[in-house]
């Protein structure tokens, strides 16, 4: 492994390759590879560490009784996924963590993590604070996303959606990291609706798109 790879990613962030190196063998680290749709956690289990993505990415679903499936977010690589629940033992989880693609994943224990070093490791405290940003970051995610479906109509949905990729990525063209039926899951609409309403909106000038690449015309 590329220790110092892991100095760019938010976990590690602020460490040397010598210190990610030290920090690896504490936390009784272990990657594992997955292809595409195998699943890393199911919904019920529980889950004893954090899985940071080294390469491809990972889906978050839910899914109820009824087979309805929600898409709640895409990790890409150097992101993190199942760190809350890695924080509450015993706690089983409510979604489905898979692969999205050839996937390469690295795992740290979060048990180690919190205890005491026997090693006194001096990093523990790095990685917690890094790890308290990234539960803020998420807990903003997650409130976009709820800011998102709180429109009532398919367009304020994406409208909603779209504009806010246009400010995180400062222009009016930009690629989104989903596919259409990701997309229609992430806004909690039906895919064949979601569909019909781009194609309107792009009839009627208000966007552009092919794929999941999109440009902006004008404000609604």
């Amino acid at each position: 492994m590329h220790y110092f790879a892991l100095s760019d990613t938010m976990l590690f962030h602020g460490t040397t390759e010598k210190e990610a190196e030290a920090m690896l063998a504490c936390l009784g680290s272990y990657t594992k590879r997955y292809e595409k749709g195998e699943l890393i956690y199911r919904c019920g289990e529980t889950a004893e560490a954090l899985g940071l993505v080294l390469s491809g990415s990972v889906l978050i679903e839910s899914d109820d009784l009824w087979g309805n499936n929600s898409l709640l977010g895409r990790v890409k690589a150097g992101q993190i996924f199942a760190e809350t629940y890695a924080c509450i033992p015993g706690e089983p989880m409510l979604v489905n963590v898979s692969a999205c693609e050839k996937t390469e994943i690295l795992f740290l224990n979060t048990s180690r993590l919190f205890a005491a070093c026997e090693n006194a490791c001096a990093y523990h405290s790095r990685l917690i604070q890094n790890l308290a940003q990234i539960f803020a970051q998420k807990n903003l995610g997650l409130s976009r996303r709820i800011l998102h479906t709180s429109a009532k109509t398919i367009r304020g949905r994406l409208l909603s959606y779209l504009s806010e990729q246009a400010k995180i990525t400062g222009h009016c063209q930009f690629t989104i990291p989903f596919n259409r039926q990701q997309l229609a899951d992430y806004l909690s609409v039906d895919r064949s609706a979601l569909s019909n309403e781009l194609s309107k909106m792009q009839r009627e000038g208000v966007i552009s798109y092919h794929k999941n690449s999109f440009a902006l015309k004008r404000g609604e």
